[in-house]
């Protein structure tokens, strides 16, 4: 900053007499922070901070359009990222920045554009939200595992096998057992995982049975990692939400990604439709 250390000295001791507290501790020819000051030091610092991200994120808004999309982490990982080329073809203007966590954002700091949560409920205040398709909950394991030494086949042949529970879904085996009462389940044996993707992960692995989204796993069932070992066993609830400001809903970016997403969307849907439909399940 170009300036000496006797003028810091100075405008140290203007500030603590503004304040009217000390900031350091001076002992012989060292200063140490007082505790006020290790306080006031790390709210400063935090404020420089978002200073510094603020004049970043402008400089690259200069040079581009970006819109920060939060995400949970299993949508991202397993469904938005495999789709994200083919919405920068179609807007190549337009650079999306992705974070993806479980933590709740706050859409009014106006760090994010667009929220995609799951098991949303109600909109926070000045937002709106959109729900997705309702998501279909369906038991799913390998192929292996299906056709093994334990063959399933229909619901009374889970009972031989691990199950296993994905911690954060709205629906859980306990939802699927009420449905089946006469299925004696082991509900409280097999892995858990507070991430879908990683349960369906586990499940291609042939460590159990998973009861998941055919949204989140729908790369694995068209490769044909998963199968939905018997049909006519579908849950359905609302799963995921998009929401963004009220004052920001109709801007042509947000606009756009929105009638994208919904589109694809509504494409994956069919596709769920068609391979229950069909038989692929190989019920």
């Amino acid at each position: 900053m170009a300036v000496t250390p006797s003028a810091v000295s100075h405008q140290v001791k203007l500030l603590e007499a503004q304040l009217g507290i000390a900031l350091f501790n001076r002992v012989h020819r060292a200063v140490v922070l007082t505790e006020a000051g290790r306080h006031y030091a790390a709210e400063i610092i935090a404020a420089f901070a978002r200073i510094e991200a603020a004049t970043r994120n402008v400089a690259v808004a200069g040079i581009s359009a970006v819109m920060t999309v939060h995400s949970t982490p299993s949508f991202a990982s397993q469904w938005l990222m495999r789709r994200l080329a083919q919405f920068g073809e179609t807007h190549p203007e337009l650079d999306i920045r992705l974070h993806a966590s479980l933590i709740p954002v706050d859409l009014g700091q106006g760090d994010v554009d667009i929220d995609i949560r799951y098991n949303p409920g109600p909109p926070s205040a000045g937002s709106v939200m959109v729900s997705f398709p309702d998501d279909m909950i369906v038991p799913m394991c390998s192929p292996a595992l299906a056709n093994g030494t334990k063959p399933i086949r229909r619901p009374d042949d889970l009972a031989r096998h691990t199950l296993i529970h994905s911690e954060v879904t709205v629906l859980g085996w306990r939802d699927w057992a009420r449905r089946h009462r006469k299925v004696r389940l082991d509900l409280e044996r097999g892995p858990r995982f507070d991430r879908s993707f990683m349960a369906i992960s586990a499940a291609v692995d042939g460590l159990g049975v998973c009861l998941d989204s055919l949204l989140l796993a729908e790369q694995e069932l068209r490769s044909g990692k998963l199968i939905i070992p018997f049909a006519g066993d579908i849950m359905t609830v609302q799963g995921h939400g998009f929401a963004t400001l009220r004052s920001k809903a109709d801007l042509p970016n947000i606009r756009n990604f929105r009638k994208w997403l919904f589109d694809e969307l509504a494409a994956t849907h069919d596709w769920a439709n068609r391979f229950i439909a069909t038989g692929l399940s190989n019920s």
